[in-house]
């Protein structure tokens, strides 16, 4: 992951001590710092940003810990709720698949964290493996802004993530519910998602997006042409334009995928380029900031 290696990028492999990966029940002695404990001692996180755990992925993982053994310990804290316990930070698919296998204990590395650190870990384990959905994401990134009062840039930060990243995830919660459900499912992508956020009715953009299995850039052409964003358009440009400002506007919108406004008073004035998405804005940055 070519952002991952700033902030937490590499915190859990700083957290476990660059552990070399051991089967339990192999003949080669635990590493240092992992112990195993009793699968009945160790309880999941109730703020896990991952809230999915498919069975078939659960299943495989199980079979592959009754052949070869657990290769990874899991990371945990001692439980803040229950003594004696301790409370996963890092693992929970491999704990969940080590019952399924029948392992009465596994390999662990306990470390003292506070809850916002957990709560960074698990984002960066889950998001450098790709585990998470997007709006599982955005939820983790919404309780780090809420919870622990971050900033987008700090949360960025910690994660290895670009802040327009972050804000991008986190528009995703105010959709419908309907097209959550979509995103959720897998039926649209996050950018789908975002290129129908702005319009008066998502969720009836979002049918038939999914209906005519449409690409993203498809689904931004269908947004602009909503009523509402055609009504928004013809608002924005003033009358009487002359037709070769209305042309160049035109050409400019035709090569840019976004609505231009020119405003020109006798040969100075100013131009203006709407986007309804920051991976539109990050588009033309692109364009504008490329050198050949």
């Amino acid at each position: 992951m070519a952002e991952g290696r700033r902030g937490l990028g590499r915190g859990l492999s700083a957290l476990m001590g660059e552990i070399e990966e051991a089967p339990v029940g192999s003949s080669a002695p635990a590493p240092p710092g992992v112990h195993e404990t009793p699968i009945e001692l160790i309880e999941p996180n109730p703020g896990q940003p991952r809230r999915s755990f498919p069975d078939a992925e659960i299943e495989e993982l199980a079979n592959s810990i009754r052949e070869k053994g657990m290769l990874q310990p899991i990371l945990v804290r001692p439980s803040p709720r229950t003594r004696g316990s301790f409370e996963i930070v890092a693992g929970e698919r491999r704990w969940r698949a080590a019952q399924r296998a029948g392992l009465r204990a596994a390999p662990t590395i306990v470390r003292e964290l506070d809850d916002l650190q957990v709560l960074e870990v698990a984002i960066v384990e889950n998001v450098q493996r790709e585990d998470l959905n997007a709006l599982e994401e955005a939820l983790a990134y919404k309780q780090l802004i809420e919870r622990f009062g971050r900033t987008q840039e700090a949360v960025a930060t910690s994660v290895g993530k670009s802040r327009s990243h972050i804000a991008n995830t986190l528009r995703l919660l105010q959709l419908p519910a309907a097209v959550q459900d979509h995103v959720m499912s897998g039926r649209l992508s996050p950018g789908h998602a975002r290129a129908i956020a702005a319009a008066d009715d998502p969720a009836a953009l979002a049918e038939r997006i999914v209906q005519a299995g449409m690409s993203v850039r498809e689904a931004e052409t269908l947004a602009r042409k909503t009523p509402s964003a055609t009504k928004s358009a013809r608002k924005a440009k003033p009358k009487g334009k002359d037709a070769d400002t209305a042309a160049l506007e035109h050409d400019l919108a035709e090569v840019l995928g976004l609505d231009v406004e020119i405003a020109d008073a006798g040969g100075a004035g100013e131009l203006r380029i709407r986007y309804a998405t920051l991976e539109q804005l990050d588009d033309l940055c692109r364009r504008l900031t490329r050198t050949s």
